[in-house]
């Protein structure tokens, strides 16, 4: 599984535009927290279960890039968290999770209802 790597700003505007043809995640990242790790090991998994089909999933490695994901957390109104998910359709944040809540599986049931 591949994720796509967040790490510009102008970035953010790619992943609007997509988000009108095919849902969008965001997955921001600690690399230094060991609940984040866990995190995104359960994504990976999750991709692995055919679930890229439905969604692209950025990353973003934020204590290297701490400017997008206050960017983030800004544009789609959402408090900064980590690990945290961001699933965005239409240009706007329509679920999120954090901590041990992140999963594209539940995630998308969420969404679906």
């Amino acid at each position: 599984m591949e994720f796509k790597i967040l790490n510009q700003i102008d970035q953010l505007n790619e992943v609007d535009i997509q988000s009108h043809s095919k849902l969008q995640a965001i997955f921001k990242h600690s690399t230094r927290c060991s609940v984040s790790n866990m995190a995104k090991r359960i994504l990976t998994s999750e991709l692995e279960i055919d679930n890229k089909k439905l969604l692209d999933v950025y990353y973003l490695d934020l204590i290297s890039f701490r400017e997008i994901s206050n960017a983030i957390s800004t544009q789609y109104s959402v408090q900064h968290e980590s690990p945290q998910i961001l699933f965005i359709k239409d240009g706007k944040c329509v679920y999120y999770a954090s901590h041990s809540d992140v999963s594209i599986i539940y995630a998308l049931k969420q969404i679906s209802k």
